[in-house]
């Protein structure tokens, strides 16, 4: 939960290695500093690409979209054995390519959502998230080969000029149309039209990226792998909260892995042979992202079973049996199965302005002025009120800590005994922390274990108990496990842990 909204400060750093007929990778270095390589598809997969067109408003609109992607996704994530892992990964792609040079910069984005996206100059993004749940570099291959595509074959350039082309229409529109719903449904569907790629675009790019990753070396196979893996994890989610964030959105809802997408790419596949084609490097990977950071970003705060800590701002509470917490980017959210919620954020106050007058102040609607009233939470000053609107009763409380001051929204339908404790039983658990109880809190880790006489699913899942949901589907998950799968001894395996790594 990012109570205050800041800049991120991109921080480029470069990677001193030569490749053949480049300049040097510059991966992760400064933009000026790009990847030269090869478009990725072989002369007669396609016709040859033609040569990208470029304009200022492509341009602009290109940096502002950079922008927004580095503020929506937790701005930049560093660290120098992924780092290496994926210059490694690239420059074998890049190797292998056979079309008119590209630049590429891959951007590791700090965010537990998992996605992976390109835009047309040649920024490849790949949030956090994605590294985590993939197990070998021939996953990452098939990924970041299936973006560098996108680039290759100008879809994202494509994309921008209808973008362009949907703001002029809208000006046009709102100056025609005075009707606000046709207006305003026409706009809709537009959008939603350039949410994604068409499905032509990701088939194209599929083709391009298994047979680039196969002329790389890599298992040509992991592209459907991998879709799959993802799409088991799409449905984990649904029933659990391991590392997501709502407002994140993640590769499937962009890269639909359909059974028919899934099943082109093992038809691509099979061009190179049978399953067994092609190295995996497990080891090396696993070894990469081992101790990475999981899920929430600590400085973000982050949820242990049903309680949020926050060690940078020294708080924390937690809510009751019964509701899913979810730290989202804007606020930590909790809900039941019967719609009651709880939203919890930071808020602003001028220091003249007591918590009494700020819940008069008219920021909530249906508030009930006379319910208002202030008390203490753990030494804390702090005040509520009720408010009704829209079939929903609100319970809110303000808190003022330290420097700052939280907000606990409150919302069901059914105003019961049971909602009222909930109510009580959370805002009472909001305290402080000390700062050795701050130091002491430790963020989510993956740890690379090697597999030994004895170990299960089940064993290995008691470890992260009021860690993740469903602790034993999560292994499964990140381990690319069916669901009667068992690790086999001597084999590398990931759990996640709390604990701080040893190197």
């Amino acid at each position: 939960m990012s109570l205050k909204r800041r800049p991120y400060i991109l921080v480029f750093f470069s990677l001193a290695i030569t490749l053949a007929g480049c300049s040097g990778l510059g991966l992760f270095g400064d933009p000026s500093s790009s990847l030269n390589g090869k478009a990725i598809a072989e002369k007669d997969a396609r016709p040859p690409i033609p040569q990208r067109r470029t304009s200022k408003a492509l341009k602009a609109a290109e940096q502002e979209e950079n922008k927004r992607v580095l503020n929506a996704y937790g701005g930049l994530y560093t660290n120098k054995r992924v780092e290496q892992q994926l210059t490694q990964i690239t420059k074998r792609l890049i190797e292998k390519s056979e079309s008119p040079t590209h630049n590429f910069q891959i951007i590791i984005l700090n965010s537990p959502a998992i996605n992976a996206f390109a835009l047309p100059s040649g920024y490849l993004y790949i949030t956090r998230g994605l590294l985590s749940l993939a197990n070998d570099a021939s996953e990452i291959a098939a990924v970041l080969a299936h973006e560098m595509a996108h680039i290759t074959s100008q879809h994202g350039q494509k994309r921008l000029e209808r973008t362009l082309t949907k703001q002029l229409v809208s000006k046009s529109l709102n100056g025609i149309i005075s009707d606000t719903s046709t207006l305003a449904n026409i706009q809709k569907k537009k959008q939603l039209s350039l949410a994604a790629f068409t499905q032509a675009q990701e088939f194209e790019a599929d083709l391009i990226g298994v047979q680039n990753a196969g002329l790389a070396g890599y298992d040509p196979f992991a592209a459907a792998r991998f879709l799959e893996i993802m799409e088991r994890y799409q449905i984990y989610q649904k029933t659990a909260t391991l590392a997501r964030k709502s407002n994140d959105p993640d590769f499937l809802s962009s890269h639909p892995a359909t059974p028919q997408r899934i099943a082109q790419a093992r038809l691509a596949a099979r061009r190179f042979g049978a399953p067994g084609f092609g190295g995996k490097d497990k080891t090396a990977y696993l070894k990469a992202v081992d101790g990475m950071i999981f899920g929430d970003d600590p400085s973000e705060g982050f949820i242990r079973d049903r309680s949020f800590f926050h060690p940078k701002l020294k708080f924390t509470f937690s809510v009751p049996s019964g509701f899913i917490i979810e730290n989202t980017q804007n606020a930590v959210l909790a809900t039941t199965q019967n719609d009651d919620f709880i939203q919890f954020d930071g808020v602003e106050i001028p220091g003249n302005l007591s918590l009494t007058d700020y819940l008069g102040t008219g920021w909530f609607r249906g508030l009930e002025h006379k319910s208002i009233k202030p008390f203490t939470v753990n030494g804390a000053p702090a005040a509520s009120a009720n408010a009704f609107f829209n079939g929903y009763t609100y319970r809110l409380t303000i808190i003022r800590s330290g420097n700052a001051t939280y907000r606990m929204i409150f919302a069901t339908k059914n105003p019961d005994t049971q909602f009222e404790r909930a109510v009580s039983a959370t805002v009472n658990s909001f305290r402080p922390l000390t700062d050795n109880q701050a130091r002491e809190l430790s963020p989510l880790r993956i740890k690379i274990i090697k597999i030994k006489q004895g170990d299960t699913i089940l064993s290995l899942s008691r470890a992260m108990h009021g860690l993740v949901t469903n602790p034993t589907d999560a292994l499964r998950v990140l381990n690319g496990l069916n669901s009667t799968d068992e690790p086999k001894i001597g084999s590398l395996f990931k759990i996640i842990t709390d604990k701080t790594p040893e190197n």
